[in-house]
């Protein structure tokens, strides 16, 4: 069985597949060079609920990608999805349940207030995923998806205390993109604690939450999920790089500004994002047999 991938008509045509990304206001000649390419864009619906299901497909598939990278870590981690039926409330997994389980059942529904109004059998919620998600979903309407976890050399870099050097062509997706977020108070427990993680991460893809982790946000699911891989890799290499560099007494070369703008503008955007996890939903559909979609 082929996976639901956003790149043909959904099973049973209830989308619409779309085959190119549309050109957006204002972009490059290079944005507008890589549009001519036909990546294709995600499917398009006519009803938000056929949309809901769809979507909380590509929801469970993303915490079967995160299991596998091992992001998780007993029951830390989160990824939240906009309700395209009523964008006020998010889908999220329910606490305790591990991600490489997580079925599209699983999931449950959470309002504004922190109520779980839907979803799986067990409807625990993690009280630092609605307060960190919540808060951004409500600052930031374009934020589809947001996703955040341990990982391991994530959270390592996030004890540095500084950004991301641009170093290497993939760095560059985060270049003048992403935050430092430095007030670390213990586990999130206080929507005043969300509400400035949210605003320290303004219009940014991402933000490094200092003696903590990263946390991607997306227009789609897809593109929270590659960020947050990514990142996560970015972190990795730079960790690697600067104590060889050390190691030989120099610094690591950095991109210049006027390339790493350029750059950016090819592997940072929005559709870069979400094309670039198509494989990784692709494999886990295809090692999983779609259980996840149950």
């Amino acid at each position: 069985m082929s996976p639901p991938s956003a790149t043909e008509p959904h099973r049973n045509g209830d989308s619409k597949p779309s085959n190119a990304a549309p050109l957006e206001p204002g972009i490059s000649e290079t944005e507008a060079s890589v549009q001519k390419t036909k990546i294709p864009g995600p499917p398009k619906f006519d009803d938000p609920y056929k949309e809901r299901a769809y979507l909380k497909g590509r929801l469970a598939a993303a915490f079967r990608i995160f299991g596998k990278f091992g992001f998780d870590e007993g029951v830390a981690g989160h990824i939240t999805l906009r309700d395209p039926v009523d964008p006020a409330t998010f889908w999220v997994n329910p606490f305790g349940v591990a991600f490489s389980l997580i079925k599209a059942s699983d999931l449950i529904h959470v309002n504004e207030e922190g109520e779980v109004i839907g979803g799986g059998d067990c409807r625990l919620l993690n009280t630092a995923a609605y307060m960190i998600h919540s808060a951004i979903h409500q600052a930031r309407p374009d934020v589809i998806a947001a996703a955040h976890s341990h990982s391991i050399y994530g959270r390592s870099f996030c004890t540095l205390g500084r950004k991301l050097d641009t170093i290497t062509q993939d760095s560059c997706a985060f270049h003048n993109d992403h935050v430092l977020y430095t007030s670390y108070k213990g586990v999130v427990l206080a929507k005043e604690e969300g509400e400035n993680i949210a605003q320290k991460l303004g219009p940014h893809k991402a933000a490094l939450l200092q003696n903590h982790g990263l946390l991607t946000v997306g227009h789609s699911i897809e593109e929270a999920v590659f960020w947050f891989v990514s990142m996560e890799k970015c972190c990795h290499a730079q960790l690697l790089a600067d104590a060889a560099a050390a190691g030989r007494g120099g610094q690591t070369e950095k991109i210049a500004e006027e390339d790493a703008v350029f750059t950016s503008k090819t592997v940072g955007t929005h559709i870069a994002g979400w094309f670039s996890a198509k494989p990784l939903f692709d494999v886990i559909h295809k090692e999983t047999g779609g259980e996840y979609l149950e």
